[in-house]
C-alpha cells in the first residue's frame, strides 16, 4: 500500500471486479510504461514495465534496499512474497537477480489474472503465484527453503491480524535458511502502538531487528509505512542507512538501543490477541 498523486494518473476504461472488490489500473503520465494498481481506491502497487528496477512507493524502495544487500549483487535468491498485488518486487528480483526462484502467495486469483494479462512479467522470470492465504501458503513450505520472506499483505487498507503475530513470525523463521532475512510492511500512525508491537513481535523471534521509515512517521507525526527487517544474523545496518538516506524521500534506520527506546514496554502480539493494522486516515489517498 503506497501513495501517489492521482492527478498524474489516467485510468484504463472501466474497472475490474476481483476477489477483494474493484481493481483499477491507472497509467502514470510521468513515466511511460508505468502503471498503478488500486483496489477499492487504495493504491496497492506501482509497476514500470520498461524498467522493473524503478520502485515508486517509498516503502517498496526500502524493501528493494533489503533485497539488494542480503547477498552479493546479482546472486540468485529463493524469495517468498506474501502478498502479490501487481508483483512489483518479484519483477525487481527477476531483473536484478536473474535466475532467482520466487514464490508468491496471493489470495485474490482474479487480481493475479488481471495483472498477468495487462502487466506482463519480464521474460524468463521464474515467478510462481499461488492463490492461497499468505499464512496457509507459508505453512506449506519446507523448512529452510527461502533466503528472503517479504510480507506485504493487505485486506483493503489493513494488514490481517493473523499476519502480525509471534506464531506467524516463528513460521517465517522456520522457512528461512540460516542467515535468511524477512522484511514486513507495517502501516501505522500516531501513537504507533501497532508499529511498536510489531517490532516487539519480531524481536521475540529474531536476534536482529531494524526499522526503516521516514522520520516523521517514526516520531508519530503522520500515518505511514515502516519496513521492519529481521534476521537471525547481523543485518547490513550501515548499507541500509546509506541507501535510505540517499532516497528521494530520505528515511532512517532504527536498531540497537534506539530500537529498544522505540519499542519501550510494548509486548509481542500472539494469535490470541491479534488485531489488524489500524485503518489509514480518511482522505489520505485522495
Amino acid at each position: 500500500m503506497g501513495r501517489r498523486d492521482r492527478g498524474h494518473l489516467t485510468a484504463l476504461p472501466g474497472a475490474t471486479e476481483v476477489g477483494g472488490g474493484t481493481a483499477e489500473l491507472l497509467a502514470d503520465a510521468d513515466r511511460d510504461g508505468s502503471w498503478q494498481l488500486l483496489v477499492n481506491g487504495t493504491p496497492q502497487s506501482h509497476v514500470d514495465l520498461t524498467d522493473p528496477t524503478y520502485l515508486e512507493f517509498e516503502y517498496v524502495r526500502r524493501m528493494g534496499h533489503v533485497l539488494d544487500l542480503v547477498a552479493e549483487p546479482g546472486r540468485p535468491l529463493d524469495v517468498v512474497h506474501l502478498g502479490g498485488g501487481a508483483l512489483t518486487l518479484p519483477r525487481y528480483v527477476a531483473v536484478t537477480r536473474p535466475g532467482s526462484a520466487q514464490r508468491v502467495m496471493e489470495l485474490d486469483e482474479a487480481l493475479t489474472e488481471l495483472v498477468r494479462r495487462e502487466l506482463p512479467l519480464p521474460r524468463n522470470a521464474r515467478i510462481r503465484v499461488r492463490g492461497i492465504d499468505a499464512r496457509a501458503g507459508l505453512a506449506a513450505l519446507p523448512d529452510a527453503s527461502a533466503d528472503v520472506v517479504l510480507v506485504d499483505v493487505f485486506a483493503g487498507a489493513r494488514t490481517p491480524a493473523h499476519l502480525t503475530t509471534v506464531e506467524f513470525a516463528t513460521d517465517v523463521a522456520r522457512v528461512l535458511r540460516p542467515g535468511g532475512t524477512t522484511a514486513w510492511n507495517v502501516s501505522d500512525g500516531p501513537p504507533l502502538r501497532f508499529a511498536r508491537a510489531e517490532a516487539a513481535t519480531l524481536r521475540a523471534v529474531f536476534g536482529h531487528v531494524a526499522l526503516l521509515a521516514e522520520p516523521g512517521t517514526l516520531r508519530g507525526r503522520r500515518f505511514g509505512n515502516t519496513v521492519a527487517v529481521a534476521s537471525a544474523a547481523e543485518l547490513p545496518i550501515a548499507g541500509l542507512t546509506r541507501r535510505c538516506a540517499g532516497d528521494p524521500m530520505p528515511s532512517r534506520v532504527v536498531s540497537g538501543a534506539e530500537l529498544d527506546r522505540f519499542v519501550g514496554q510494548a509486548a509481542p502480539v500472539s494469535d490470541a490477541v491479534a488485531e489488524p493494522s489500524p485503518p489509514p486516515p480518511a482522505g489520505i489517498f485522495d
